[in-house]
């Protein structure tokens, strides 16, 4: 079975780091974590007094209690909400991680769905699970990614969409896990 610490690793590679974008529909973040998608993550306790500490933003790396809320976030609400323990294949469970970390966990489902030919309804059911674990991983990393390139394509054709700056960087991010 897949490995949470391994997956959350490699995720953190794209979206560690304190982060305050005007143009981000989440504003500020902190590893990912969005403060205005997650208004009481207790960790925004942690970022808040350490803004007026020296060498801010680089000392949040420093708090291990704030590390461990990232973790306990990541874990909780995305990982277990895609099932990532009940998926057989490191790389498999690592891209819809990833992915619902980008877009959400029930979007993640869905296009993981509409990867293996499952009913898209965003619920990750057993039978889903086990279209998912049988399924030729080439095949399956394949068209999943096509499916969040798609997505992004959707989000980005306006060309006053403020989100159009981040997609090479979301289409990179999509490649890199294929």
């Amino acid at each position: 079975m897949a490995d949470f610490k391994k997956a959350f690793d490699e995720t953190m590679k794209a979206e560690g780091g304190y982060v305050n974008d005007p143009d981000d529909p989440g504003g500020e973040t902190y590893m990912g974590i969005a403060r205005s998608r997650n208004p009481k993550w207790p960790g925004w306790v942690n970022v808040d007094q350490s803004k007026n500490k020296a060498n801010f933003p680089r000392n949040l790396d420093q708090d291990n209690d704030l590390q461990q809320k990232v973790r306990d976030l990541y874990e909780a609400n995305y990982w277990d909400r895609v099932k990532g323990d009940e998926i057989v294949d490191q790389d498999i469970a690592e891209a819809i991680f990833d992915f619902a970390v980008n877009a959400g966990p029930a979007t993640s489902i869905k296009l993981a769905q509409i990867s293996v030919d499952a009913h898209p309804d965003g619920v990750l059911s057993q039978e889903t699970l086990n279209k998912i674990n049988a399924d030729n991983k080439r095949a399956f990393l394949a068209v999943f990614a096509l499916a969040k390139i798609n997505r992004y394509m959707n989000i980005c054709k306006d060309p006053k969409s403020p989100s159009r700056k981040y997609f090479y960087g979301w289409v990179k991010r999509t490649l890199e896990g294929v």
